[in-house]
């Protein structure tokens, strides 16, 4: 069946030259954005409740733009003044260019890993003396822990944010030919907002090994599936998909 309309489980990209963007004009197919879960922020009674006192850390690993912004709310909420002298570890290039919102960049000690979390831990491993703080979401991949524990350093984690189910009600009677995941949590949505939902000729995009897992234990088919060698990014997959199914003859 051809594809012309499609569902991807994620907010709408800001930037103007966004992927998506080009596969609707070169393809003539609707795409649609719906996040399928939201961040909610912890209050700080609750952070209280964890025992974290902000004033005991002198580094914090930032994994993603949610962490940068719960820990500047959370601090402003406890009424503690960041130190100019504080340490900030980023996952990425990304994370610490959007640390600039909440501190003079040029005047902080910031360090950049290149993309993924292991490659953060070698600089996190030359300053074992800091004591790290650890801003998270309510779900935390398990190599984050593994990695800070085998480093043998002072970390403690802040669960400042959680992964929320949003509401999807209104999609009740809508159809689309893809609905596109990059997360299990996504997977988890679609059944929580619809436990009668039948795939039929509903084709599944799914991004990464855990959403491949996730929709498998959920019984739903896979019809498209990256990363891959041959096509490293979702837009990629999607576009060879449609290419070879919207022109058959």
């Amino acid at each position: 069946m051809k594809v012309k309309t499609i569902l991807v489980s994620q907010p709408e990209p800001k930037v103007e030259n966004s992927p998506y963007l080009r596969l609707v004009e070169k393809q003539k197919i609707k795409v649609d954005f719906r996040p399928f879960i939201h961040v909610e922020g912890v209050n700080a009674r609750d952070v209280r409740q964890q025992k974290i006192d902000l004033t005991q850390f002198t580094a914090i690993i930032l994994t993603s733009r949610n962490a940068v912004d719960h820990f500047f709310r959370i601090a402003e909420e406890m009424r503690f003044k960041v130190p100019d002298s504080m340490k900030y570890f980023c996952q990425s290039e990304a994370v610490a260019y959007y640390l600039q919102k909440y501190v003079v960049y040029r005047k902080r000690k910031i360090y950049v890993g290149k993309r993924t979390f292991q490659e953060l831990t070698p600089l996190i491993k030359k300053y074992k003396e800091e004591k790290f703080l650890l801003p998270s979401s309510d779900v935390l991949k398990p190599i984050v822990p593994e990695s800070l524990d085998d480093l043998k350093i002072q970390w403690t984690r802040a669960i400042l944010y959680k992964t929320v189910i949003s509401d999807l009600s209104d999609l009740r009677d809508v159809y689309y030919d893809i609905l596109v995941f990059f997360s299990p949590s996504g997977i988890e949505s679609l059944l929580k907002n619809f436990p009668d939902f039948k795939q039929n000729d509903t084709r599944i995009a799914v991004f990464g090994n855990t959403t491949v897992k996730a929709a498998t234990d959920a019984g739903l088919r896979i019809d498209i599936e990256a990363p891959t060698p041959e096509t490293p990014s979702m837009t990629m997959a999607l576009e060879k998909y449609i290419s070879k199914v919207n022109n058959k003859k």
